[in-house]
């Protein structure tokens, strides 16, 4: 059996259920792999301690440029839908963070003076005779924006014959729809905040749309958790188990402790949870639930208040890792700050505006990029278009016009709209489509301006989404006079996130002292290093951990950075965010003084233009 597990939002627990749920089943006596495809910040090994016994580079085939064949035409960046490739005074310029390595632009030079060779992009680590279960996972390598090629290789180590658990990352853009294709049953983990029941109803979605057997874990469950049981009943989707809420799982969990080991209840729990998911395995999944849209004011609305400001600074706040309380946090500065504007650059799983409640003024289409279409009536089926394609996009679709031709199909989830088979099609069967990926908004809230986004379920260039709420922000920003922009940034290292930093002044890096959270906190400052971006971090739940706080504090300090603010463990966020309201708001507890102390140090250094 193959069990996808995701989460539509970090930092609920998934790679906790993966990892002790592999052991539970493994100690049992199954046949058990683990499967880590969150390849942006793989977390499965720091639990499992493994020891690899092989390694594969996973390699992309991207161009090279011969500059004596070159002519300087421009037909290659002309023909690139990614805009990797320029031409400049008659050199041509390759961007590989963009570059998706399809092929087209070697196809379309007419001197050859481009030619595909294998890139590195990527790892994938086996451990074959890891006790008690294999394990492998795949690394993205920073900067890399191609994650889906990573998790393809890990995922051709599913063996049939075992129970294969499969990690995935979180949110429902395409390495999570990559991750989750052809999986028997989708585990989807959720938490039973606001947060978590948005997020879920996106990845819930996502699973529905791709016809596969879903199922909802609630973690943290405290006995409170109807909202999520409301929203399960009505879209048909069975809650298979509950993890309740206890400090004691945290603190074990902090330190890389399995679970199971220590606590038989959880053991019990999870193998209790198995047997539910399980029998999900073959059934018929219910209806896609339909989309929930924001509703658009355009009467009596104030004009935003102008600032004074001539120039403006960013500051991106992101966390390597989801549930961090990157967003929680950026909802409390918000409300501190003056003269700024508000971006949610989280568009695969946007949650600020659960706590600001904006007011939408204006919702526009984003058509970020293309998709292909085969047309049945001139398609031939000489088939000269499958191999060509790198995403493994095209499928055989049955007998149409003859039954002894089979015809062929685009999958739309695959199809990263390269243009490479409509290149080659000597039939003109194949014809490109402009496609809607989401949609983006300039919203009111009582604390300033805000733009944000939705990116559609399993849709590509969530990167140039990301591009455009950034824009739109700063053009706010600089016509109406504010001198900050704040924005809440996606998890992970991957496209959005590049996008997300990319030009930005400062980044502020939110983690938690966990052995999870120290490594995904290391990949976050590798990636602000690669694009020289300063970086400050704030270590959340600080005192859930000391050792994990001072590691933390001795890993800034090596790699150029420093710990600005240490925010407590307290009960009292977590009420704040069921209550639907931030820290400030909520006014309780140890974590509002130290958010108040934070945006103090923020404002200090930015008046001194540090």
């Amino acid at each position: 059996m193959k069990i996808a597990v995701a989460s539509g939002k970090g930092g609920t627990g998934k790679t906790t259920f993966c990892v002790n749920l592999a052991y539970a089943l493994a100690e049992r006596g199954e046949k058990v792999r683990l499967l880590d495809c969150d390849v942006e910040e793989p977390n499965d090994y720091l639990f499992v301690q493994p020891k690899f016994d092989a390694q594969t580079a996973v390699e992309a085939l991207r161009p090279v440029w011969s500059e004596d064949l070159c002519t300087g035409c421009g037909e290659c960046a002309a023909a690139c839908r990614y805009n990797a490739m320029a031409v400049v005074k008659g050199k041509v310029l390759i961007f590989n963070e963009l570059c998706h390595a399809c092929g087209l632009c070697s196809l379309v030079c007419p001197e050859k003076a481009l030619t595909d060779k294998p890139s590195p992009i990527g790892t994938v680590e086996i451990s074959s005779q890891n006790p008690p279960f294999f394990f492998a996972h795949g690394t993205l390598n920073i900067g890399e924006v191609m994650a889906p090629a990573v998790i393809r290789r890990v995922k051709s180590l599913v063996d049939p014959e075992c129970i294969n658990i499969i990690d995935a990352s979180p949110g429902t853009s395409c390495p999570v729809v990559e991750t989750v294709d052809n999986a028997d049953v989708a585990v989807l983990v959720t938490e039973p905040t606001p947060f978590g029941l948005n997020d879920l109803k996106l990845a819930v979605n996502m699973t529905l749309k791709k016809r596969i057997p879903t199922c909802i874990v609630i973690n943290r469950s405290d006995g409170n958790d109807s909202l999520i049981s409301k929203y399960a009943e009505r879209v048909k989707v069975p809650i298979t188990g509950r993890i309740p809420f206890k400090r004691k799982y945290a603190e074990s969990y902090s330190s890389g402790t399995i679970l199971t080991h220590i606590y038989p209840e959880f053991r019990e729990n999870l193998l209790n949870i198995f047997s539910n998911i399980s029998r999900l395995a073959g059934t018929v999944p219910p209806d896609i639930p339909a989309d929930e849209v924001f509703s658009i004011e355009t009467e009596n609305l104030e004009p935003f208040t102008p600032g004074t400001s001539s120039s403006f600074k960013e500051i991106a706040v992101i966390s390597g890792k989801g549930g961090s309380g990157k967003t929680t946090l950026l909802a409390s500065l918000a409300m501190l700050a003056d003269n700024k504007v508000l971006a949610d650059n989280d568009v695969d799983a946007a949650d600020l505006h659960l706590l600001l409640g904006p007011i939408v003024r204006e919702a526009h289409d984003f058509v970020g990029g293309m998709k292909m279409v085969i047309d049945p009536n001139p398609c031939t089926a000489c088939g000269q278009c499958t191999p060509a394609c790198r995403f493994g996009a095209i499928h055989p679709d049955g007998p149409i016009k003859d039954p002894d031709i089979q015809t062929f199909r685009i999958d739309e989830f695959s199809c990263e709209g390269c243009g490479v088979c409509e290149y080659i099609c000597a039939f003109d069967a194949i014809t490109t489509r402009q496609n809607t990926v989401g949609k983006w908004f300039i919203s009111g809230t009582d604390y300033g301006p805000m733009v944000h986004a939705r990116l559609g379920i399993a849709e590509e260039n969530s990167g140039r989404l990301v591009t455009q709420v950034r824009n739109v922000a700063a053009e706010l920003a600089k016509n109406l006079g504010k001198g900050l922009i704040l924005s809440d940034g996606p998890p992970g290292t991957g496209c959005p996130v590049i996008a997300s930093v990319s030009g930005a002044d400062m980044v502020l890096i939110v983690t938690e002292p966990t052995v999870s959270g120290v490594h995904d906190m290391q990949r976050v400052l590798e990636l602000a290093a690669h694009f020289r971006i300063p970086s400050l971090i704030v270590v959340n739940k600080a005192d859930l951990n000391a050792e994990q706080t001072q590691r933390i504090k001795t890993i800034a300090s090596e790699m150029g950075s420093k710990v600005i603010a240490e925010i407590p463990f307290d009960r009292n966020v977590n009420d704040a965010l069921m209550a639907g309201k931030t820290v400030i708001e909520y006014g309780k507890g140890p974590a509002l003084g130290a958010i108040v102390r934070l945006w103090g140090e923020l404002e200090t250094m930015m008046k001194k233009g540090v």
